[in-house]
């Protein structure tokens, strides 16, 4: 085997999630093919239209059409505020109604289990249902049930699903960090206390556990709310900039990886 199994970590984040689009973008225009992929909230939402075929480009389209009122159904308050039934229509419609296991690049989905508290990653059925649970903002969307699980955030437990790409067999690993979070922020809502709480708790847990991985991406997006959904062509470019300038070090691994193949 003369090329490596290159596997993609994308990280959870909200609106900064758009930054993924641009990597994407950056991987797909220097020719570096991407092999598998694992997502966490965001980063499963845009990982799973580009396994399901999306081109890039016809992502960055779809992500300006991305609007509150298009997802946000609203319902009476008891586990959430929001029902989810929109954005997993969605997503349903987005990803051609298929299942992960029917995807041409090997797709995982992670997700946060309230009921056991513990990591679940998702490689098989409708991808809708997947994404769905992997999204669900705690207090802010209602809870996925699937089977006995109640399914929230991947985020929640696992921010950049490094350790699950590794396990699907990846032999270079390029892993998408977006958790910078901008100090003294505009809090004016509910939806600003829950995101900003949380990226602070994600924050310290990618502290706590530092990334380890043959490149990391981080995408300077501190600066951009992750709960309003806007400067998105912005957000992109910011992502695509950023892996333009680790190219050379992911061709390196490349390389790196082609030696010590050869060498055995």
């Amino acid at each position: 085997m003369d090329k490596p199994k290159i596997g993609l970590a994308l990280g959870s984040g909200g609106a900064r999630g758009f930054a993924h689009i641009g990597v994407l973008k950056a991987l797909h225009e220097a020719g570096i093919p991407i092999d598998m992929i694992a997502g966490s909230s965001m980063g499963a939402l845009v990982g799973s239209f580009y396994c399901a075929g999306h081109e890039p480009k016809t992502m960055i389209k779809m992500a300006r059409m991305f609007r509150r009122r298009y997802y946000m159904d609203y319902t009476v308050p008891k586990m959430g505020f929001v029902s989810g039934n929109k954005v997993k229509q969605l997503i349903h419609a987005f990803t051609q109604g298929k299942r992960i296991e029917e995807l041409n690049i090997p797709f995982s989905v992670i997700t946060t289990d309230l009921l056991s508290a513990e990591k679940v990653v998702i490689t098989e059925g409708p991808i809708s249902d997947a994404v769905r649970a992997s999204i669900a903002v705690p207090g802010i969307f209602v809870p996925q049930r699937m089977g006995d699980r109640l399914l929230v955030d991947g985020g929640v437990i696992d921010r950049v699903p490094v350790s699950v790409i590794k396990e699907m067999g990846a032999d270079i690993i390029i892993a998408v960090d977006i958790s910078h979070i901008k100090e003294n922020p505009e809090i004016n809502t509910i939806f600003d206390v829950i995101m900003q709480s949380i990226d602070i708790m994600q924050r310290e847990l990618v502290k706590a556990h530092e990334i380890t991985t043959d490149v990391l991406i981080r995408p300077l997006v501190e600066n951009f709310s992750s709960s309003a959904f806007k400067d998105i062509d912005e957000i992109i470019e910011i992502g695509e900039m950023e892996t333009k300038d680790k190219l050379v070090d992911i061709e390196a691994a490349i390389q790196n990886w082609r030696q010590k193949n050869e060498e055995n």
